[in-house]
């Protein structure tokens, strides 16, 4: 799948040298949670299109664009504050996470976007809490449409 990127992002992605910083916000969602936990991988709080991502170290690896194998990622987050583990011990349910990557120059901009994520198999421990990041798989669900003589004359 082909991307498209704004002027700035290619002229950095091009360039031998670049002063540009790409950066990854992380958004965790939950019906639970009264807001959503917003993450930057900056050093420094990032505002983009009127969210406020704290600073706060991560890793993640990006899911691959294969469309042979289902798509993941992993996340590795620094437990430097019980947030995330708090969080993670009162859900019952799976969070959902949005990634997205951005330039620091242009943090409205959003460069590419990974949407529809859920947090699978989270450990934690005194130092980090890390998981697999899936995309739903949307073609395992019931289909709910009934079979009647209207929709599909050619069955009756």
């Amino acid at each position: 799948m082909a991307r498209t990127l704004s002027a700035a992002a290619l002229a950095s992605a091009h360039a031998q040298e670049t002063g540009e910083a790409w950066l990854v916000l992380l958004t965790i969602t939950h019906p639970a949670l009264a807001q959503p936990i917003r993450v930057t991988s900056d050093n420094q709080d990032t505002v983009s299109n009127g969210n406020t991502f704290q600073t706060f170290p991560f890793q993640i690896t990006l899911p691959g664009e294969d469309p042979e194998s289902p798509s993941r990622a992993r996340l590795k987050i620094d437990n430097v504050d019980r947030t995330i583990v708090n969080t993670l011990r009162t859900i019952t349910s799976a969070p959902s996470l949005m990634i997205q990557v951005v330039l620091a120059s242009q943090p409205n901009v959003i460069e590419v976007e990974f949407t529809g994520l859920t947090l699978r198999e989270a450990e934690y421990d005194a130092q980090s809490v890390i998981g697999d990041l899936v995309f739903e798989a949307i073609f395992v669900e019931p289909m709910t449409i009934q079979m009647t003589p209207a929709r599909f004359p050619g069955l009756f």
